[in-house]
């Protein structure tokens, strides 16, 4: 199943596409797609909804935001392709290396993306993103994983490298920035997902294919991150964990491969949709 909110920012309504491609309103049922929604078993009652006839249409045309609202956390893992930590000339992590994002810097999955003022290294990072269902608080398994999921969704974990890595600190004043999440444009189930270690991830700059990666190659799986993290903080419903990038961003390209105001970008994952964003200038 796959779940969206339409609608002008601030203002989206949730809704449900059908596997023919038909966009359902579930206003009737929830508020929004939100924590409290996937906690509550809103998930199953879309589903008898669905199969019962009893939603209205959805209008067509609107604009797509982020599928979860306000998520209360943004939790992402850094370096988790073989791939990636070659090109950038990073040593292979033994454990999950784990940053934080604001959640502020969600947006919708065709919304302008920013470059920040005075940045010089603005890069596009396709990532597959977990959204948690239910607490997980330590886990006693990756196998546990699976029952917190409610679902995945395409990432564009934008990033300014000058930021991230040579102002000194921490990573997250380089992933913080406003508008650096692109979201979407579904949540999808599990069961629609299936393996989600099978996955490909692609990354087009003005056309020209920079990303081409698969989750097969992640060097921590998804259920092994979601177990890894609750060990370390508690996950609840509507959090985001983004789950790394394969080979291909700027940052391993060269100085004419980042992103400048003008540029779109176009992300997509096997299964759960495409993004295109333009990028402006903050």
């Amino acid at each position: 199943m796959k779940l969206c909110r339409l609608g002008s920012p601030g203002e989206e309504r949730p809704c449900v596409v059908d596997p023919e491609g038909t966009v359902f309103d579930l206003s009737s049922l929830t508020r929004d797609i939100d924590g409290a929604f996937l906690a509550g078993g809103g998930i199953e009652r879309v589903r008898a909804a669905l199969a019962a006839g009893e939603l209205p249409r959805a209008a067509s045309g609107q604009r797509v935001g982020a599928p979860v609202a306000r998520p209360g956390k943004v939790v992402c893992i850094g370096l988790n392709y073989s791939d990636h930590a070659e090109e950038t000339n990073a040593a292979v992590p033994a454990e999950p290396v784990v940053f934080m994002k604001a959640p502020g810097t969600v947006v919708g999955p065709d919304d302008e993306v920013l470059v920040p003022r005075g940045s010089v290294k603005t890069d596009y990072e396709v990532e597959l993103a977990i959204v948690i269902g239910a607490t997980a608080r330590y886990l006693a398994s990756p196998d546990e994983a699976a029952g917190v999921i409610a679902g995945y969704a395409v990432v564009n974990d934008v990033s300014e490298r000058e930021f991230q890595l040579e102002r000194g600190g921490q990573w997250d004043k380089g992933k913080s920035c406003e508008t650096f999440n692109p979201m979407g444009p579904w949540l999808v189930t599990p069961d629609e997902v299936g393996d989600p270690q099978a996955l490909g991830l692609r990354v087009w700059v003005n056309g020209e294919l920079r990303q081409n990666g698969n989750t097969k190659n992640q060097i921590f799986g998804v259920h092994h991150v979601v177990w890894y993290l609750s060990q370390f903080m508690v996950l609840e419903p509507g959090d985001v964990v983004n789950t790394g990038t394969p080979a291909g961003v700027a940052l391993g390209r060269g100085a004419d491969a980042y992103l400048r105001a003008g540029d779109v970008v176009e992300v997509e994952i096997d299964g759960l949709g495409r993004q295109r964003q333009r990028m402006g200038q903050a």
